[in-house]
């Protein structure tokens, strides 16, 4: 399977408990949990706030488990800042299987070694996402340090080696060259990665730069990446490839993805930060979802973030019932 069955499982279920049991329109699928705003590095598409935070303003474990428990949300991921930089993750990822939640831990591997492996234990609710831009000279000028990518491919086929679930995450920008996210693909594949995610660059709203894509530039770029999606394993889903490659179209969906940060919840999504409220109330009940998943406003014109749409390809299968057996197929087969 194309995820394991576990996970799969648990979302279905997440799904039908909330979509037909409980009757709600919005619920969220996944928490981007970011415990601290610190980091190792300072990569050049990351927004200036999410790598600068002084450890000390780091959020503590027990409120990180609370916003577990307000999302409800069955998959965690657990970002920032670079997790692996948190003092207390082996406590908190701890906490977060106690709760029968599962976890991807995105990270620049740069400190896997140090501590990940040999105090946090292989698990099957843990993922490890693994952050790689391109191949050596790319993905280094992106994190703008030498020997990143090395390091990064060391730490990937530790954590193989260990019994980890590992998988990568690659973002596409407007220099990236197709041939080769190609080639990452396959040597990616070559030393067994459990998946690859491929999504198109995302703009911050506090990220003035020009290495983002335009609507168009995506459609372009994503034509390619589709057809490269049916020779490795992708864990984009078909469907978003296809609305990434201007193929289809969906609303936005940003409640599916909430985000708590050091400064709180988040709103509207992952990627614009309008307010930040300690309240998950006032988070849930007070932002405006009909206005952002209309995708009008202008910081949503060149976004097609998996995150926002991938809940949107969920959200629309019971209308479209070639898809969901496209999808079925899709992910026991890949």
């Amino acid at each position: 399977m194309r995820f394991p069955l576990h996970i799969t499982t648990d979302s279905i279920k997440h799904q039908l408990h909330n979509g037909l049991i409980k009757g709600k329109k919005r619920y969220p699928f996944v928490l981007m949990l970011e415990p601290l705003y610190t980091c190792n590095l300072a990569c050049i598409g990351c927004a200036i706030e999410r790598h600068t935070g002084k450890l000390k303003d780091r959020l503590p474990v027990e409120t990180c488990l609370q916003a577990v428990e307000d999302s409800g949300a069955p998959i965690v991921s657990i970002c920032g800042g670079e997790p692996t930089v948190y003092p207390e993750l082996p406590e908190l990822i701890d906490g977060i299987i106690e709760r029968k939640r599962h976890i991807y831990l995105c990270t620049n591997a740069l400190l896997m070694d140090r501590n990940v492996y040999g105090k946090i234990s292989p698990d099957k609710r843990l993922t490890i996402n693994v952050h790689l831009d391109g191949m050596r000279e790319t993905h280094d000028y992106v994190c703008a340090k030498e020997g990143v990518f090395d390091k990064a491919v060391e730490m990937i086929e530790e954590g193989l080696r260990l019994g980890y679930h590992v998988i990568t995450n690659t973002t596409v920008y407007k220099e990236t060259k197709i041939d080769e996210l190609e080639e990452l693909c396959e040597f990616l594949t070559g030393i067994g990665v459990d998946g690859m995610l491929v999504s198109p660059g995302y703009q911050y709203e506090t990220v003035d730069s020009n290495i983002f894509m335009t609507q168009q530039d995506i459609q372009q770029k994503f034509k390619r990446v589709l057809e490269i999606s049916k020779r490795y394993r992708l864990t984009s889903t078909p469907m978003f490839l296809e609305f990434a490659a201007g193929l289809r179209d969906y609303k936005c969906s940003p409640w599916s993805t909430v985000t708590f940060t050091p400064l709180g919840w988040k709103g509207p999504c992952y990627l614009i930060g309008k307010k930040h409220t300690w309240s998950w109330d006032e988070f849930w009940n007070e932002t405006d979802w009909e206005y952002w998943e209309s995708r009008q406003d202008r910081l949503c014109q060149n976004c097609a973030m998996h995150s926002g749409f991938e809940a949107s390809v969920v959200k629309e299968l019971p209308s479209n019932p070639g898809d969901m057996v496209r999808l079925a197929a899709w992910n026991l087969l890949g």
